[in-house]
């Protein structure tokens, strides 16, 4: 059987494109198939254009994937990725990823987070986002840094901070605050972390955090060199990870590891955000951060799975 086709077609963010390529790996662990990932993005007078208005002769990069004998498979996500999208359908099977906000019948399916409230005959709805956490792919980054993570003390503590977003905000006193709470209760466990930051940890935020954390047994990756993360989560005992984002959440969540949620500043009403940790610590993964390691077990979250089971059943059935 020729291997299926699959294009991951993102803005190039690494955030944004793991939900295509997580999707796209899940579906190549049941069925033969290659990947090939792609970029789009708009020549910057136009990016911030309304996405009804963006013509093609607008675009920096990405345009040749019009022209291009199509895939059997486009997965796609991010607005920059929209207008390209809809022009596909009929070409290939479109998947879009998150909730589009436009032309919702334009494509074969939409993998949206439930806490979008979005519905629809060709919505297939799960908790949190797609994303690339395996236990095989956590296992197979975690060589580059064994020798690194091997003699640090249990429990080892994963913490994965965000920023500042539409949502949340991270202030120099709020990070301050959640770092010397993390260090207490590390410290007091007597063990170790392993803290990764995200592009939106606010550059003063992650330097006062660093400085706070950087007594204690661990590693703080700055953003240089190989990711860790991969390692970090399979080496972690427990999981600290910000409130503010749905990816990392949901990535933790899909450990089987206890998920401790850590409170962030919010910027307005969080309902759907209240409505995705509500959701998590039902299905016993999550809980909020309350100066303590308790640890519990629940069933790994493996919602990337199922969405790439649906999709692969969807194009089997054209």
């Amino acid at each position: 059987m020729r291997p299926l086709s699959i294009w991951v077609v993102s803005d190039g963010r690494t955030g944004i494109e793991n939900q295509s390529l997580g999707l796209a790996e899940a579906i190549a662990d049941l069925t033969p198939a290659t990947i090939s990932r792609h970029v789009v993005r708009w020549k910057p007078a136009f990016d911030r254009l309304p996405t009804a208005l963006k013509q093609m002769w607008m675009l920096q990069q990405g345009q040749h994937l019009l022209h291009a004998p199509p895939p059997d498979i486009w997965i796609a996500t991010g607005r920059a990725t929209l207008p390209l999208s809809v022009r596909m359908k009929g070409k290939t099977f479109v998947v879009q990823t998150q909730d589009p906000r436009w032309k919702h019948a334009a494509y074969d399916l939409i993998v949206a987070p439930e806490h979008d409230g979005l519905s629809g005959p060709n919505v297939f709805s799960i908790t949190g986002s797609p994303h690339r956490i395996t236990p095989e792919r956590l296992k197979a980054a975690a060589s580059a840094f064994a020798d690194k993570i091997a003699p640090l003390p249990h429990p080892r503590v994963a913490v994965m901070i965000g920023g500042t977003s539409k949502a949340f905000d991270l202030p120099l006193d709020h990070a301050a605050i959640l770092a010397d709470l993390i260090a207490e209760t590390v410290e007091e466990a007597g063990g170790s972390l392993l803290v990764t930051f995200s592009r939106r940890t606010p550059l003063l935020s992650q330097t006062v955090m660093t400085q706070r954390l950087s007594a204690l047994p661990g590693l703080i990756w700055d953003g240089a060199g190989e990711n860790p993360l991969f390692a970090f989560l399979d080496a972690a005992d427990h999981i600290l990870v910000t409130e503010d984002s749905a990816n990392m959440v949901t990535e933790a969540a899909s450990t089987g590891k206890p998920v401790h949620v850590l409170p962030m500043v919010p910027l307005k009403p969080q309902t759907k955000f209240t409505q995705l940790h509500k959701a998590l610590q039902d299905h016993g993964a999550a809980r909020p951060f309350e100066g303590r390691l308790e640890h519990w077990t629940y069933t790994p979250l493996r919602e990337t799975a199922r969405a790439a089971s649906a999709i692969l059943d969807a194009v089997r059935r054209r």
